[in-house]
């Protein structure tokens, strides 16, 4: 099985050559799957994240949604996250750890309030296992949020045919990609 570190440099080239038209193609089809999908409609309180610029975009879906649901996004806060509302673009400050923008304000009183947690990822597999950047935030999240449902999104490329794993790691209930 290829390693972890290996499988991150494959995924890293992959990204350097995926064009913007790709990207935003891609994009648009794992954006519409995603609003299609039976539990992102049912879900009222759903944790997003504020894509980078080599994951699957998030932007214009957290725009459209979050005056009709309450949505959610991660702060990093040391070697955790804390979860705050998203209230619009002027809410954003940049991240201190990674220049991400991150929403202002107070962290969501009950976590456990989440029903949907969007998960970034480098790679993820047929098995809905999912290995993310190595800093474990999305793990220590997703295990104080138990009841939350967890979709992964990807690029085509990101899905691999195994990604390794460990005992911590969480899978994901779904993963949505273009194909």
């Amino acid at each position: 099985m290829i390693e972890k570190k290996e499988l991150r440099r494959i995924i890293k080239q992959r990204k350097a050559e995926l064009s913007d038209s790709q990207r935003t193609a891609q994009g648009d089809i794992i954006q519409q799957k995603l609003e299609a999908s039976s539990i992102f409609q049912a879900a009222n309180s759903i944790l997003l994240y504020w894509a980078m610029s080599d994951e699957v975009p998030t932007q214009q879906l957290i725009n459209k949604w979050y005056t009709q649901k309450k949505i959610y996004l991660p702060v990093i806060n040391g070697d955790d996250l804390k979860i705050v509302r998203y209230q619009g673009e002027k809410s954003l400050v940049a991240g201190d750890k990674y220049g991400i923008p991150e929403p202002s304000g107070e962290a969501i009183s009950n976590e456990k309030e989440i029903e949907l947690v969007i998960v970034p990822g480098v790679a993820f597999d047929a098995a809905n296992n999912r290995m993310g950047r190595g800093a474990g935030y999305y793990d220590r999240i997703l295990k104080r949020i138990p009841g939350a449902r967890k979709i992964g999104l990807a690029f085509a490329f990101q899905m691999v045919a195994s990604v390794p794993i460990e005992t911590h790691d969480i899978k994901m209930d779904e993963i949505i990609n273009p194909l």
